[in-house]
């Protein structure tokens, strides 16, 4: 494809002169204008010069849970697309039920001579998991940020969302649209993101409703779309007209749960999820959902990362973000009936 430079400056929103220069790579132009007239190229479909290729400097390793789940593609884009800014490629290790291990995917990554690790949602996450497999790499030096899930026992550079403030949003909300029987589906109780939503539920319904008495509106289940379906059961016995979800998996599985009893969301039953993953605005109904900042996270975790290989320590320390209510067509009133005026002092 024959390079048109009236294109490309016309797409970048700069001059001819300047496309010119940034391909001959010439001095001279701002970085955040070398970076538009880099990323019109891309669009456009044009090959970039071997000149402005990004050398190679060593490979990071990337483990994520799985890729079933929308929320873990999505932090491995914005982590790739951070490192390869950085020169570096990330080599993507997913594991699935039965599977290579995250332990056989570490001893992996060590034979290739990777610079550095970023666990994301790992076994770090596992509050009854053995912290002896992350000392160990540290121990040897090797640069590791782990996102999501902290523990004060593993001395690594960690970056959280605020998992108890998510809940807190998310109570809050259904609370100012008059329920009062609010119920929780979260993940499995030994895993840190699930203990810190449960404490932030618990905090959300002392503050909003004034009441503690919530074991009964608690269900512990699996973060997957037949874990919500049957937390939704229960919880509809419950008399619960909401439901928080510690995943918008798991939310899915409660909507389609609560169709199976005949229950309606939003009339009957309000649903919050959370993660804010790219396929919520498409669901019918569109979810309300807690935005986990991934962006945000993803490049706080390569930052910390490239520190740590540069010689330079990161804190260790937990990087906490603060989450955002996305309120769309599966949350409404309580049925009047049942409708309760929040307490807002």
């Amino acid at each position: 494809m024959t390079m048109r430079l009236a294109d490309i400056a016309g797409h970048a929103g700069v001059s001819e002169a300047t496309v010119s220069r940034v391909l001959n790579g010439r001095p001279g132009v701002a970085p955040a204008t070398r970076q538009a007239v880099l990323t019109a190229l891309d669009v456009l479909g044009y090959e970039r010069p071997a000149r402005l290729r990004q050398q190679r400097v060593g490979l990071i390793g990337l483990i994520v849970p799985e890729l079933t789940n929308p929320i873990f593609p999505a932090f491995a884009q914005v982590i790739e697309n951070a490192l390869a800014l950085a020169g570096y490629t990330a080599v993507l290790c997913t594991q699935t039920p039965g599977g290579i291990t995250e332990d056989d995917y570490t001893e992996l990554l060590l034979e290739r001579g990777v610079s550095g690790i970023i666990f994301v949602n790992g076994l770090h996450a596992d509050s009854r998991s053995d912290r002896a497999r992350y000392t160990r790499l540290l121990d040897r030096g090797l640069p590791i940020v782990l996102i999501n899930g902290y523990r004060a026992d593993i001395s690594a550079p960690y970056v959280s969302n605020d998992d108890i403030a998510s809940l807190e949003i998310a109570v809050a909300h259904l609370a100012s649209l008059g329920h009062r029987r609010i119920g929780l589906a979260v993940g499995q109780e030994r895993f840190v993101p699930s203990i810190r939503k449960t404490e932030g539920y618990r905090k959300g319904m002392a503050e909003h409703l004034r009441t503690t008495d919530v074991d009964d509106l608690i269900v512990d289940s699996l973060f997957t779309v037949e874990g919500g379906q049957a937390a939704a059961k229960r919880l509809i016995d419950q008399g619960c007209t909401a439901v928080c979800c510690g995943s918008d998996i798991i939310a899915i599985g409660v909507i389609r749960g609560a169709r199976q009893y005949g229950i309606r969301v939003p009339q009957d039953l309000s649903v919050v999820g959370f993660d804010d993953s790219p396929m919520t605005a498409y669901l019918d109904p569109p979810l309300t959902t807690v935005r986990q900042p991934v962006r945000e996270m993803g490049l706080a975790a390569v930052g910390s990362l490239l520190e740590e290989i540069n010689g330079t320590p990161a804190p260790r320390t937990e990087l906490l973000y603060r989450p955002e209510l996305v309120v769309r067509k599966s949350t409404a009133p309580a049925p009047a009936e049942l409708a309760v005026v929040a307490d807002t002092d």
